[in-house]
């Protein structure tokens, strides 16, 4: 992939149920037209994750459609739903082959060569922590989860439940919510768990280019610990079970991409694992509840932190970005996530315009595209495509106020990158209020030179004057500026 590559990611299910509707038919991987795949080429994207295609588990479909939290999401927004519409979450995982429905192994498999004859690598899931609850080793080989054996749990009863020989199994968990009722905690204290998920691993590696780790950080050995320590005891174990398994995939995938989903803290613990890259949800949360100041600070961490960083404004687990931000406020975050240096990825219903987030285990997703904001996701994704968004050097500018009293300027964001003789000039005003400031041209070609505002196509001439004083900037809220110009 490019430095800073751009990921597309897929709500498998979701999108083939709306390409049923728009053929007549239903489709697996390999059946869908490769109009589709030129066109994530021609946006400039790098790899596409399909979400979700993993063999289904019975038992988590049933706990899905009968789950009334689910439910109610999706009457809020579409009353009329039928329940054989609602699928087993992605996240429990039966085994690690590709459903039939989307056409198995072999459809997967032509899909990629699809993809990676256009330059494009393809992602999947890969989920560490927890397998479904009615997976066959739930029942055949109870010891690679937490369990307390045929022993009723003497503490915390809601956290398990039984499999067909009476075994009291622990359900997956996050240790800041309740259990995932329709999951089974894997043990990776137990030396044979780590050969049976490594065995998982490297057989997706050979279906793919890369993985997204569901969140990762839960199969660190103090996470384990700190999560389960009054059901597993015993020493940490001498290795990261994550150090183990990215060597052994790297040994027969050098070029395999890993990405983690995680929080609290631990991202860089992860990508000094080994990771390419790290969810930035830190990034996330300041985009959507604080202000440019704030921003602006994150975005001076290390700059090999932001190189392995994955931005992001939607995914399958975050609001739609419309519905957080606001259309204005999405589009502005958008723009940031987009020139920023590290990975950019965005939902394909996110590019569409989707107005609110539907539960994952919901397939029959069937909104209206929002044109307006479609055609800006183009027309921001083509700019953000060139080169020099992707080797070039990255640096943060600072704002200068435009008059005394006028402190507006702390509300724009701005950063540059220049490759070779085109350097690259981004303002946005990250606030609800006009914004106002001074903008040093340093480092522009001279006088008599132009600068293109790519987002409007607006050309400026740039004078003595606009040199020795910088350039003025009067924003409106929300409003991104993208100059090009000659270095």
């Amino acid at each position: 992939m490019r430095t800073n590559p751009h990921i597309l990611e897929i709500n498998t299910r979701s999108w083939l149920k709306r390409l049923e509707a728009r053929y007549g038919h239903p489709l697996t991987l390999d059946q869908v037209p490769d109009e589709y795949w030129q066109r994530a080429k021609d946006l400039g994207f790098d790899a596409i994750w399909f979400m979700g295609v993993w063999k289904l588990s019975p038992a988590a479909e049933q706990i899905a459609r009968s789950n009334p939290d689910i439910q109610a999401q999706i009457r809020a927004i579409k009353p009329d739903f039928k329940p054989e519409d609602i699928t087993a979450s992605p996240y429990a995982v039966y085994e690690y082959t590709v459903d039939e429905a989307l056409g198995g192994d072999a459809a997967l498999a032509a899909l990629r060569g699809k993809l990676n004859a256009l330059g494009i690598n393809l992602l999947l899931d890969f989920v560490g922590n927890h397998t479904a609850i009615d997976s066959p080793t739930v029942t055949s080989d109870p010891d690679l989860y937490i369990n307390t054996g045929t022993q009723e749990p003497h503490a915390h009863k809601d956290w398990f439940f039984k499999n067909a020989n009476g075994v009291y199994i622990a359900h997956g968990r996050d240790p800041y919510f309740a259990p995932w009722t329709d999951t089974a905690q894997l043990n990776y204290f137990n030396p044979k768990t780590r050969e049976f998920m490594l065995k998982n691993l490297l057989h997706v590696a050979d279906l793919c280019d890369g993985v997204r780790c569901d969140m990762a950080m839960l199969s660190l050995n103090k996470v384990q610990r700190d999560t389960w320590w009054e059901f597993i005891g015993g020493n940490l174990p001498k290795e990261e079970f994550w150090h183990q398994a990215l060597t052994a995939v790297h040994d027969k995938h050098p070029e395999f991409i890993f990405i983690a989903e995680v929080y609290w803290g631990l991202e860089w613990d992860i990508q000094e694992l080994g990771f390419d890259y790290t969810y930035d949800k830190v990034l996330y949360d300041r985009l959507r509840f604080s202000n440019a100041e704030n921003i602006k600070g994150h975005l001076g961490a290390e700059h090999l932190f932001q190189m392995r960083s994955i931005r992001f404004t939607a995914n399958h687990d975050e609001e739609e970005s419309l519905k957080a931000f606001g259309k204005e406020k999405s589009l502005a975050a958008s723009t940031i996530i987009a020139t920023l240096p590290g990975a950019r990825m965005f939902h394909l219903f996110q590019l569409l315009g989707r107005p609110e987030r539907m539960p994952i285990q919901y397939i029959k997703d069937d909104f209206q595209a929002n044109m307006e904001v479609a055609q800006y996701y183009e027309k921001l994704l083509h700019i953000a495509s060139d080169p020099a968004f992707h080797g070039g050097q990255w640096t943060l500018r600072d704002v200068a106020s435009i008059a005394m009293g006028d402190d507006s300027n702390r509300n724009i964001l701005a950063w540059q990158w220049k490759q070779r003789n085109t350097g690259k000039l981004i303002v946005i005003n990250y606030s609800s209020a006009p914004a106002n400031g001074r903008l040093s041209l340093k480092g522009v070609y001279g006088p008599d030179s132009q600068i293109t505002e790519e987002l409007t196509g607006e050309k400026i001439t740039v004078t003595p004057q606009t040199l020795s004083q910088g350039y003025e900037l009067h924003l409106k809220p929300y409003e991104s500026k993208i100059f090009t110009y000659a270095v």
